[in-house]
């Protein structure tokens, strides 16, 4: 029987792509796997508490309107860190960005480098890489491929890309790299991680543009 006021497990958005393009949708977090869980806020009253079940590991937690911590959406966030013209902040990312594409698995996301080794994969709690992206696309690994952030000698950042022997392989345009292989890429390039496509922005190049404008 339902609680006046309370409501029993709202309907998880995250797997529908239509809903997340709504600026009031928010997110909360699930307190046992750390998946993401998204609902319109704006359908409840403040005060109002709400149960969850995760779709990911079956938990169910609670939360209250107004009272609990919520999260926007990651294409919400992204657009805070962009700036009028549309372009990455370059002091958020000194040495460049990953955009990892939305498809039917998440939205699109604009991951930061840095200089050294950027490990890539699906985020899940517990896992130390330090490049994730967040996802249920089950073609892309854990620990999926690195970019490697370097200088020339000129000091022209470089950016070195190789696969960490991931199951589906990494590919940039469509041939898969080898075993070891250690590819030069620059800013516009595509690689794909299984069903996912990712295109890296270089931070020179952003920083060019930048003073174009």
């Amino acid at each position: 029987m339902q609680k006046r006021g309370f409501t029993r497990r709202p309907i998880p958005l995250s797997r529908n792509p239509l809903f997340p393009t709504l600026s009031d949708m928010k997110r909360v977090r699930c307190p046992k796997c750390d998946h993401y869980i998204i609902f319109d806020e704006t359908k409840y009253t403040a005060g109002q508490s709400l149960v969850f079940q995760c779709d990911e590991c079956g938990r169910e937690f609670g939360i209250r309107i107004g009272v609990s911590k919520l999260r926007k959406t990651q294409k919400d966030e992204n657009a805070e860190m962009t700036d009028d013209s549309g372009q990455r902040s370059t002091e958020e990312a000194p040495c460049g960005s990953i955009v990892v594409i939305e498809n039917v698995f998440h939205f699109k996301q604009v991951l930061p480098l840095q200089m050294g080794d950027n490990v890539i994969g699906r985020y899940q709690k517990g896992n130390p890489i330090n490049t994730p992206f967040e996802t249920v696309d089950p073609s892309v690994d854990l620990n999926h491929c690195t970019i490697t952030v370097s200088r020339d000698k000129r000091g022209t950042l470089r950016y070195t890309l190789s696969d960490n022997n991931s199951n589906t392989g990494t590919f940039v345009g469509d041939v898969e790299l080898k075993p070891r292989e250690r590819r030069i890429i620059g800013d516009g390039t595509l690689f794909t991680l299984g069903a996912t496509s990712i295109i890296l922005r270089g931070a020179d190049v952003e920083e060019d543009h930048s003073q174009q404008h």
